[in-house]
């Protein structure tokens, strides 16, 4: 993952690539299609990330035909969808190019990146 995410996920990044609990380390895939990449990650596991940005504060990825549609075959397949906030089939779209950050993959990846995502917001509520 570039330098450019958000310390959060590059803690995430660290973490799999140089895991210390003595599991496998993971490797990164990137095919460049959200399809594509998908697919990838329901065959082999692992987690899709496309996560808002200081450029994109709203991610990149549009809801009504990206965010919702890989998010219920993620689901339907026993995964999950995060928006880093909530499910991503709970939004429910002000307009038809609505856009959002997006978390796909295995159950155990995505409650990864929601407890790293609850304990960022515990922080910032204590701060």
């Amino acid at each position: 993952m570039p330098r450019t995410g958000t310390p959060l996920l590059q803690r995430y990044v660290e973490k799999c690539k140089y895991p210390t609990d003595g599991s496998s380390p993971k490797s990164l895939r990137y095919i460049g299609s959200m399809v594509a990449d998908v697919h990838r990650t329901l065959l082999y596991g692992g987690i899709f990330l496309y996560p808002a940005d200081k450029k994109s504060p709203s991610g990149k990825l549009r809801v009504m035909y990206e965010v919702f549609p890989m998010s219920f075959l993620m689901e339907e397949a026993g995964g999950q969808s995060f928006t880093g906030k909530g499910r991503s089939l709970d939004l429910i779209p002000t307009d038809i190019h609505e856009r959002s950050p997006i978390f796909l993959g295995s159950s155990d990846d995505v409650e990864e990146i929601k407890a790293l995502y609850a304990e960022e917001a515990k922080k910032a509520g204590s701060a």
